[in-house]
């Protein structure tokens, strides 16, 4: 059985040389083998090994006992012990995913303090078996059907998933070796344990005595069928925008995927996030022209126009505070967020016959200079509804929404979209430029002019014909 241990090791290439392995003891049979294994395979692998181990606090003394068993254990094969004590039912929340949590905390807090950079844990084949049936119950997508991975980027490593439960107490039995027993294990009243005592022995009685391989194999064939597709798909960056014609296009297969790997670059992850949540974003870019919004776990997710744009949930687009912020000239001054900055200088121009472009990023200085002399009073602030102004090239006002619906701008940046004033008069606006009364002309000699630097990631759709 260690061989096979020691091929599967291998094939997921779970342990560079030199691996500071904290082995995930909970004094259960399966974490108890999984030490003894680590144990006999590290000389060869060469592996320094540690027991890590947490106290839920779950089960009252039995959690102390369980403590305790784990450090004889250490000490037994004089291995470092960490063990983190904690009172998870104290915390907020289902009681079995506060558990996971805190698990899940301590040992990145280990790997990251450098104390290790893997850390083994005891799941077995039947754990897999159970993961998958459960998880299809619910309606996974195949990337949840991949169940538990032998590797995760987080240095978790499972080098038992492919050994069942019984091949490993039978292993323990003829040693004569001790394990603890988790008398909630037993409690049906949990629907893992439900799956794991009543639903899935049934299965097997009445369908398939092999049904913990075949599923093991199912979330097999789904992880290579996600890593394939990771793959493809990490070779283009994940955006915080997603094009819906692009979207409408793929098939149906690719448009999923990335959706949900634009979900994760941006959450973090893809907790919490089911078919349904995918299936409406698809929906969202498969429809005509117009605008959407819906919020899946964590995020805010809005369609304007041609695109989908994901952020993490926050302040609502019409809660947004305005700004107006005093321009010195010459001077810059960076928009609230530090998404852009907006920079005045004054400058002579050459004489030119050249008739000047529609937009133009240039103020006559002379109409701006105040009668005294005094310089002009400007204002840099964002575009507010109902704002309108006379553009360079028009004869009569245009409302500025209306301007941003001619040339599609999204939404979510119209609220930062920069405007200076003068005396409450729009003078310039990104994209479409100087005002006509103050716009610079070919007779202009002294120019205002204003260079606009956006740095938002999130401007990454085409402006052109602004």
């Amino acid at each position: 059985m260690l061989d096979r241990i020691a091929e599967f090791i291998a094939r997921y290439e779970m342990f560079p040389p030199g691996s500071r392995v904290g082995v995930a003891v909970s004094g259960g049979a399966d974490s108890v083998f999984l030490l003894h294994a680590l144990r006999e395979l590290a000389p060869r692998m060469n592996l320094d090994l540690s027991v890590v181990h947490v106290d839920h606090g779950i089960r009252g003394q039995a959690s102390h006992e369980d403590a305790e068993f784990v450090r004889s254990l250490a000490a037994k094969f004089e291995l470092p012990l960490q063990i983190l004590s904690a009172n998870v039912p104290t915390l907020t929340g289902n009681l079995e995913e506060a558990a996971r949590d805190v698990r899940r905390g301590f040992f990145a807090g280990l790997v990251e303090e450098g104390k290790v950079n893997r850390i083994a844990t005891g799941h077995t084949r039947n754990d897999q078996a159970e993961t998958v049936l459960y998880r299809m119950l619910r309606g996974a997508s195949l990337a949840g059907l991949s169940g538990i991975l032998p590797l995760t980027k987080e240095g978790v490593v499972r080098p038992l998933l492919e050994i069942d439960r019984a091949e490993i107490e039978c292993w323990l039995r003829e040693r004569a070796i001790a394990w603890r027993t988790d008398e909630t294990n037993r409690d049906v009243s949990y629907a893992r344990n439900r799956l794991r005592h009543e639903i899935l022995p049934q299965l097997r009685d009445q369908f398939n005595p092999r049904l913990d391989e075949a599923l093991s194999n199912m979330a097999t064939l789904a992880q290579d069928e996600e890593s394939y597709w990771r793959t493809e798909l990490d070779r283009q960056r994940p955006q915080p925008l997603l094009s819906a014609p692009q979207l409408k296009t793929l098939p149906p297969a690719v448009a999923r995927r990335k959706i949900r790997l634009a979900i994760e670059s941006i959450k973090g992850d893809l907790r919490q996030i089911d078919f349904q949540h995918v299936e409406r974003i698809l929906n969202m870019a498969q429809a005509g022209k117009g605008h959407d919004r819906i919020q899946i776990p964590g995020l805010d997710v809005v369609r304007s126009f041609g695109w989908i744009r994901l952020a993490r949930t926050g302040p609502n687009i019409a809660e947004q505070t305005d700004y107006s912020l005093p321009l010195s000239v010459p001077g810059s001054m960076e928009l609230p967020g530090g998404s852009a900055r907006i920079t005045l200088q004054v400058l002579e121009k050459a004489e030119t016959g050249q008739p000047y472009a529609t937009v133009v990023n240039e103020l006559d200085w002379q109409r701006l200079i105040t009668r005294n002399g005094v310089l002009p009073s400007l204002e840099l602030r964002n575009w507010r509804p109902g704002d309108r102004y006379c553009r360079v090239g028009q004869s009569k006002e245009q409302k500025i929404k209306f301007l941003f619906q001619k040339a599609k701008v999204p939404l979510w940046e119209r609220w930062n979209w920069p405007i200076i004033t003068y005396n409450e008069a729009i003078v310039w606006i990104r994209g479409f430029g100087a005002s006509a009364e103050f716009a610079a002309g070919p007779s202009t000699r002294v120019v205002l002019q204003v260079s606009d630097t956006d740095s938002s990631s999130d401007s990454a759709y085409p402006q052109q014909g602004l």
